[in-house]
C-alpha cells in the first residue's frame, strides 16, 4: 500500500491517526537498531540506533511510534510460516461461512510485506481480484496498516477501494494481549500503530465506516479481525464488538494507561531472560536460538544477550543465514546446524509459533532438548504441552 507519509516533528508530534497535536508518551523501550537491518557478523559497528517510544493520542486513543525518522528500507527476509497459511484458510472460510453471499465476490487485498496473503485461499472460493479502479465487495489488509505510518491515509484508501454493500476485514496485531502479556518485542522500528479496536472503532467514522464484527485470532501472538462496513450500508453491529471495547477499556487502552508500565515489564522480562542464559552457562550447558525474527533484535538487545550467552541462532528462511541480529550480532544459522548441535536449551525467539517449532524439532523424538519461550516472562514449554 502507497500513501503519503506526514512528517513529524521531533517536538509536537502529531496523531497518525488523527492528526491531533495531544499524543503523550506511554512507554520508553530506548535507543533500538533496526529489526529488519540483519547485518553481516563481521560489518562495521555499531549498529545505529533510534529512540523507541510509544505515544498515545487521547483524542483517537491510536498507540503509535514516537517521532522518528522511518529506517532505511530492508530486503524482506521473512518466509511465511505454516502456522500463518493455515490461518489465511481458516480464517477465510470463516468469513464467508459468516457472509456466504460473499463466495464468488470481488476482492481487493492489501498485505503486509510480512507475508500472509488470503488471497489463494479467496480464490478457491472463486472470489476473484476486482478490476482496476473499480470498488471491491470485500476489502481485506492484512496485517499491512500497522506497518503504515500514515494511518489516516491508508483508512481512506481501504475506505475508497470498497463497495457500497462492502466488507472490510483488517486482521491487526491486538494491542490487548501486547499489553496483557507484556509483547514488548512486538514494539520495533517499522510497525509505525498499535491497533485497538477502540482506536479502530474511533477512526472509522472520519472514513464514513463503522465497526460491525470484531473476532480474536490467535497468529502473531493474539491478533484482532475486525469487519468494517459503510456507515449508510445494511450491516450492523453485533455484540462481539461492545464485548472486545468494555475489554479494552478495563485494560487502559481507551486513554493509553494501560502501557504506563510496559516499559518497566520488558525491562524486567528482559532481565529475566538475561539471568536465565547466564545460569544456564555457568552451569556447564549450551543454548541456542531458534527463530531471528526481527523482534528478536528488541528481546536480545534489552537483554544484553550476545553470542557470549546465545552461540546463534536458526531460521528456516535462507536470506538470514550468514547475517546476525541487530544490535547484539548473534549469527543466524541454518536449522540443520541446531539439530546437529543438540543444545541442551532451545530459546524459541519465534514464541508465537512456538507449537510449531518445537512440533517440528520433536517429530523424531528430540534429543531431550528443553525449550524455553522469553515472553510474557522466561518459562518452559515441554513437547508434552506444545502438542
Amino acid at each position: 500500500m502507497v500513501t503519503t507519509i506526514r512528517p513529524v516533528g521531533a517536538d509536537a508530534p502529531r496523531c497518525r491517526g488523527c492528526g491531533g497535536a495531544r499524543p503523550r508518551r506511554v512507554a520508553d523501550l530506548g535507543p533500538q537498531p533496526a529489526s529488519d537491518a540483519f547485518p553481516l557478523p563481521d560489518a562495521p559497528g555499531p549498529d545505529p540506533r533510534t529512540p523507541l517510544e510509544l505515544w498515545a493520542c487521547p483524542d483517537c486513543a491510536l498507540v503509535q511510534l514516537g517521532p522518528v525518522e522511518p529506517p532505511p528500507e530492508e530486503t524482506v527476509r521473512a518466509v511465511e510460516s505454516a502456522t500463518s497459511r493455515e490461518h489465511a484458510r481458516r480464517v477465510v472460510d470463516d468469513v464467508l461461512a459468516d457472509h456466504p453471499g460473499l463466495v464468488g465476490c470481488t476482492v481487493r487485498e492489501f498485505c503486509s510485506h510480512h507475508g500472509g496473503s488470503w488471497l489463494d485461499a479467496l480464490a478457491g472460493h472463486g472470489c476473484l481480484p476486482a478490476p482496476e479502479g473499480r470498488p471491491a465487495d470485500l476489502v481485506v489488509d492484512v496485517h499491512a496498516l500497522a506497518h503504515e505510518q500514515d494511518v489516516a491515509g491508508a483508512l481512506a484508501l481501504l475506505a475508497a477501494a470498497l463497495a457500497p454493500q462492502g466488507l472490510l476485514v483488517v486482521e491487526h496485531h491486538h494491542l490487548l494481549p501486547l499489553v496483557e502479556q507484556s509483547q514488548f518485542d512486538t514494539v520495533r522500528h517499522g510497525h509505525w500503530s498499535y491497533l485497538s479496536l477502540t482506536a479502530v472503532d474511533r477512526l472509522a467514522g472520519r472514513h464514513g465506516l463503522r465497526v460491525v464484527r470484531a473476532v480474536a485470532e490467535p497468529v502473531f501472538g493474539g491478533s484482532l479481525r475486525v469487519v468494517l462496513a459503510r456507515e449508510a450500508s445494511a450491516h450492523r453491529p453485533d455484540g462481539t464488538v461492545d464485548e472486545v471495547l468494555r475489554r479494552e477499556r478495563a485494560a487502559g487502552l481507551h486513554d493509553g494507561s494501560g502501557l504506563e508500565r510496559l516499559g518497566d515489564q520488558a525491562r524486567a522480562s528482559a532481565t529475566g531472560l538475561h539471568d536465565l542464559l547466564v545460569a544456564e552457562r555457568a552451569a556447564g550447558r549450551l543454548v541456542l536460538g531458534y527463530g531471528a525474527p526481527s523482534k528478536a533484535a528488541v528481546l536480545l538487545g534489552l537483554a544484553g544477550v550476545g553470542p557470549d550467552l546465545l552461540g546463534f541462532t536458526v531460521d528456516a528462511s535462507p536470506l538470514k543465514h550468514g547475517r546476525s541480529i541487530a544490535g547484539v550480532r548473534v549469527p543466524v544459522r541454518p536449522v540443520a546446524d541446531l539439530v546437529a548441535a543438540r543444545p541442551d536449551v532451545v530459546l524459541v525467539l519465534t514464541w508465537d509459533i512456538a507449537d510449531e517449532v518445537v512440533g517440528a524439532l520433536e517429530a523424531d523424538g528430540g534429543w531431550g532438548a528443553r525449550y524455553v519461550l522469553p515472553i510474557p516472562s522466561v518459562h518452559e514449554r515441554t513437547p508434552e504441552v506444545a502438542r
